[in-house]
């Protein structure tokens, strides 16, 4: 038998508007932009985000990804990270400061639900 090996999956969720996305993704959550990529300059964005170990794929593509979708990103010191968020004072999400499992909703209608490794489930 082949030993079949597998590395982390990462979610690719739809975008409607760049700048939105770029706002709440690198500015608020504090992800990096790894790499962008569009097939022509006309054509729709497609990008790489990462935050520790964490990447996730944001997409203009028709199709890509659906508002309601739910990530579930695991993780360690979660509680600082909300309070890090808390203390932007965004207007457009503001975790409690000592929330140790997040769920933060994204401009374009996907959860991302933060939780610290330590919790058990």
């Amino acid at each position: 038998m082949t030993d079949v090996t597998f590395e982390p999956a990462i979610p690719v969720l739809r975008i409607y508007d760049i700048a939105k996305a770029k706002e709440f993704y690198v500015d608020f959550l504090g992800f990096a932009i790894d790499w962008e990529h569009r097939y022509e300059p006309d054509s729709p964005l497609y990008m790489q985000v990462s935050r520790g170990g964490v990447k996730l794929h944001l997409s203009e593509h028709y199709g890509d990804g659906t508002p309601g979708n739910v990530v579930y990103i695991r993780g360690s010191n979660i509680a600082a990270f909300a309070k890090e968020l808390h203390d932007k004072r965004a207007r457009f999400a503001r975790p409690s400061p000592t929330d140790t499992a997040p769920k933060i909703t994204d401009p374009f209608g996907k959860v991302l639900r933060f939780d610290d490794a330590t919790n058990t489930h």
